[in-house]
């Protein structure tokens, strides 16, 4: 029996539905939409590129102006076209392109219709895409008359392009945001933008900085591991050969302790999580940084490794290994490289923890108020918390405490801890460190103020209370004596 012929049929996409589908390619908010678009205008050599956010309760509009090189007609057709490139073709070290998406994705995850305009040797072009009219692969060419209408100033005697965002539903939210919401999603598209080019904005990449422009207001660069403050511990870098001749670069941080930040620089580096949240690598894709503050899995988030940060370079090269999004703001870690990273990992961690640690409070010396007091006496050793401490001093002289007060307290107390004092004296001999034992009188007295919100606490159910408080310290050591004061009082048999 022969081999049967393959047939072959021409199959396109349907136009519309191709490019409505293209609005849901990745995972777009405005400011990784814009990095999308600022990155093309880095490939393109631009110094300066400016975004204009207008806000509207019926269209906003978004335009994005770059003094690139710009495009021929004839480029303008190749990025206006989806996909325009092969995710697999070499690509030149300063591309920070992938798909040949970004461009077409990244705007329409925000609007309907995108306008391009731009000049390459003095000579213009444009062309739009609109979702709403859309027939078949038909690209809209503007004319010298419309073009003229539409271009912005920076533009018009010099090379560069614009890209133009309206029917801006997905931004606006189908017109339901607010100016106040919108202002705000400015205002951390602004933030993520000096963090995401921070490489670019500082000069540290091409020997020139960039400049980025919001709403006519200059973005400074962020810089996630504070390589300026002089206690920031810079660790020495490693190189990791992937693939043939590619290599990534892993460089580590330790933060410095928050007694040696500015408060402001400290909400910086906290970000809205947290500095627990903002441990981890820092993964940069030719200087971009592309995800922040993970662990991949290797390790927890722990208060121990808040202050390390990771920094990995990585070539566009490996975007397929690396498995690279199509927005750009995720990746994943090639197996490969799991055990040398966790080494990595587990060799800094202890770094991080003895920054901590060394920053731990210290029993007072010579005039200095600490909160624990620390006494010898008869060669034991004791830490008892200073009721003359202003905060603890304000609790006890306060009739009616606050919450607000009672909060403040417990957190100093907690935040206090003389782990210093206290780690050198069970490192010289554990058995002369006694906490003093409460007598009898006291215990009793704690559980008479214990009782009241224990007892609501358990329904007002004996059992269920006898339960708790036989699990609770300092009654659980006591439990003799509870037992018979609750006797006496006849809540029990």
């Amino acid at each position: 029996m022969g081999q049967r012929e393959l047939k072959f049929l021409t199959n396109p996409p349907d136009a519309a539905s191709l490019m409505t589908s293209a609005r849901s390619f990745g995972n777009y908010d405005l400011s990784s939409a814009l990095a999308d678009l600022i990155d093309n205008s880095i490939t393109a050599k631009a110094r300066t590129v400016r975004v204009y956010c207008l806000y509207s309760n019926v269209d906003p509009i978004v335009r994005i102006v770059d003094d690139g090189h710009g495009m021929a007609a004839t480029e303008l057709e190749v990025a206006m076209r989806p996909a325009s490139t092969n995710p697999l073709s070499q690509r030149s070290p300063d591309d920070l392109g992938r798909f040949g998406w970004g461009m077409k994705s990244a705007s329409f995850s925000q609007c309907k219709k995108l306008t391009v305009i731009t000049r390459r040797n003095g000579k213009l072009s444009a062309a739009i895409w609109d979702l709403d009219d859309i027939d078949k692969w038909k690209m809209g060419i503007l004319s010298g008359r419309e073009i003229e209408k539409l271009i912005d100033p920076h533009l018009q005697d010099r090379d560069g392009t614009q890209i133009i965002w309206n029917k801006c539903d997905r931004l606006s939210e189908e017109g339901s945001l607010t100016e106040q919401d919108f202002n705000r999603l400015i205002v951390q598209a602004r933030n993520q933008l000096s963090l995401t080019f921070h490489r670019f904005l500082s000069g540290e990449v091409r020997g020139r900085r960039l400049s980025i422009f919001v709403n006519g207001t200059p973005i400074e660069p962020y810089d996630p591991f504070y390589a300026s403050n002089l206690a920031t511990q810079m660790l020495g870098s490693e190189e990791i050969r992937q693939g043939k001749s590619a290599r990534i670069r892993i460089r580590p941080y330790i933060l410095p302790h928050y007694s040696k930040l500015a408060l402001a620089d400290y909400d910086r580096l906290s970000g809205v999580e947290g500095l627990l949240r903002n441990q981890g690598f820092y993964v940069y894709r030719q200087h971009r940084l592309i995800i922040k503050g993970t662990w991949f899995g290797l390790v927890k988030h722990g208060e121990l490794s808040q202050l390390v940060r990771i920094a990995i370079d990585v070539p566009n090269s490996l975007d397929s290994m690396w498995k690279v999004s199509v927005d750009k703001s995720d990746a994943q870690l090639p197996a490969a490289l799991r055990y040398r990273l966790q080494q990595i990992v587990g060799s800094i961690r202890g770094k991080s923890a003895k920054v901590i640690r060394s920053k731990g409070a210290k029993v007072a010396t010579g005039c200095k108020i600490s909160v624990w007091n620390r006494h010898v006496r008869d060669g034991e050793i004791r830490y008892l918390i200073n009721r003359h401490h202003p905060v603890i001093k304000t609790l006890l002289d306060t009739e009616k405490p606050s919450l607000s007060l009672m909060q403040a307290a417990l957190q100093t107390i907690e935040q206090s801890m003389p782990v210093h004092n206290l780690g050198q004296d069970l490192g010289a001999d554990a058995s002369k460190v006694n906490q003093i034992s409460s007598d009898p009188r006291t215990i009793i007295e704690q559980l008479e103020i214990a009782l009241p919100p224990m007892l609501l606490e358990a329904g007002g159910l004996m059992d269920k209370l006898t339960k708790e408080l036989r699990r609770t310290e300092p009654f659980a050591q006591s439990w003799a004596l509870v037992e018979s004061h609750l006797q006496a009082k006849g809540w029990i048999n």
